[in-house]
């Protein structure tokens, strides 16, 4: 169901990364950076298919981390509200301990999206804590992140 991505699914990550639901969430970047992803080893960007079409894409980040600590960013499903949330979570934290080899895995969540919050915790992460004023969305206005995370133990129990 996970995939790493390519330069042809570029037009498929700016149309989710677009999409208004996200606004406050999401950030669309250049080709270039995208590019930069699929090329720099610290990264995996990913895209997440059902029945063969892509439905969803993330970006993990500290790859090689000595302590094996990758973090899960950059993660968006083609339409929201679709039900397929827990389904498409599930996938990326499985893959990172799976195919990534994480000891731990961790994220950040906006303080202002309790649902994706809820959800996280629901499939085994932490709440680590909260750093205040940490995020500038692409609208400008700046928002504080809930930090969570899991360790592979966790994962495995």
């Amino acid at each position: 169901m996970l995939r790493a991505a390519e330069p042809g699914d570029f037009a498929f990550l700016h149309s989710v990364a677009r999409n208004p639901d996200y606004a406050r969430f999401v950030e669309d970047v250049s080709d270039a950076v995208l590019t930069d992803y699929l090329n720099d080893p610290q990264y995996a960007l990913v895209i997440w298919e059902r029945d063969g079409a892509p439905k969803g894409f993330a970006l993990f980040s500290g790859l090689g981390s000595p302590a094996g600590t990758v973090e899960l960013r950059r993660l968006a499903l083609a339409e929201a509200g679709g039900g397929m949330g827990r389904a498409f979570i599930t996938d990326l934290r499985d893959y990172g301990f799976e195919v990534l080899g994480a000891e731990c895995l961790w994220l950040d969540v906006v303080t202002d999206n309790p649902r994706a919050k809820h959800l996280y915790e629901d499939l085994g992460f932490q709440h680590e804590g909260t750093l205040r004023a940490r995020w500038k969305r692409p609208a400008g206005d700046v928002a504080d992140l809930h930090v969570l995370s899991i360790l592979r133990s966790e994962w495995q129990g």
